[in-house]
């Protein structure tokens, strides 16, 4: 049980990080195409984002699972939590992958230096 709360706070403190790192990635873009429309929030943005990402890879993962015919079991139980394997890694790469581009942009400026 303290295993499984552990687990749950541990993901929700992850989600938390990714979408800050989202809404910072967004709030320097400008979109020049919905100027003068309605708005939605940062956080649905950057949630949609996140949400639009793991979707994405996602797919990705069960074309190229059966593509290549790879037998992924149906459930993995960490803790007590049970999970499909595939949407549980398309969710950590999608959590992840902000820090990732802005780690990349920083060794990109710190390479041209």
């Amino acid at each position: 049980m303290v295993g499984s709360m552990i687990v749950g706070l541990l993901v929700a403190l992850l989600v938390v990080f990714s979408l800050r790192e989202r809404m910072r990635i967004k709030r320097y873009r400008k979109e020049w195409d919905v100027i003068g429309e309605s708005k939605s929030s940062p956080l649905s943005e950057s949630l949609a984002g996140l949400v639009g990402t793991a979707g994405g890879i996602y797919l990705s993962l069960v074309m190229l699972t059966t593509f290549l015919e790879i037998d992924v079991p149906s459930r993995v139980n960490i803790s007590v939590v049970s999970l499909e394997p595939m949407a549980a890694v398309s969710f950590i790469l999608a959590i992840i992958s902000p820090f990732m581009n802005r780690l990349r942009k920083g060794l990109q400026r710190f390479k041209f230096r």
